[in-house]
């Protein structure tokens, strides 16, 4: 992937992030659903707040923002992908617990309910995990620079 130019390595990245919330973030929510420690049923599409879009899109969305992101810092990164990406899935679970819920008037943590919390890690470790065994298949068949 190192041959690729930038804007390549972010666009493969967001598909990868997206990709892997069909796959393995709602993937592992369903299994956690299938046992009870997730009352929700995977793939949601009730609306997000402002602007209505179904949950399951803006799970992509902003999944494709943290994998454009990986992108772009994978190929500096000396440790393998699927570790890469657990990392990236803890980020991302920071920045939900201490930067998302305050700005939507959620406690921090979620509260810290140890369900939840466990959920969460879950969830976002097994997205990122995927994330990071994702893009290097779609780097593969993505054209290379000369």
């Amino acid at each position: 992937m190192r041959q690729m130019g930038s804007l390549m390595r972010a666009v493969l990245g967001f598909v990868a992030g997206a990709i892997a919330v069909l796959v393995f973030h709602q993937g592992s929510w369903a299994i956690l659903h299938a046992i009870g420690w997730m009352p929700p049923a995977p793939y949601p599409m009730g609306p997000t707040q402002p602007w209505g879009v179904p949950l399951t899109l803006s799970f992509c969305f902003w999944g494709g923002v943290y994998g454009a992101a990986y992108g772009l810092v994978q190929p500096k990164l000396a440790m393998p992908g699927w570790l890469s990406g657990l990392i990236l899935g803890l980020v991302a679970t920071l920045v939900l617990w201490f930067v998302v819920f305050p700005l939507k008037g959620r406690p921090v943590g979620g509260g810290w309910a140890l369900q939840g919390v466990v959920n969460t890690l879950i969830i976002h470790g097994v997205w990122g995990i995927g994330v990071g065994l994702v893009l290097p298949l779609l780097a593969v068949r993505a054209p290379q620079r000369a």
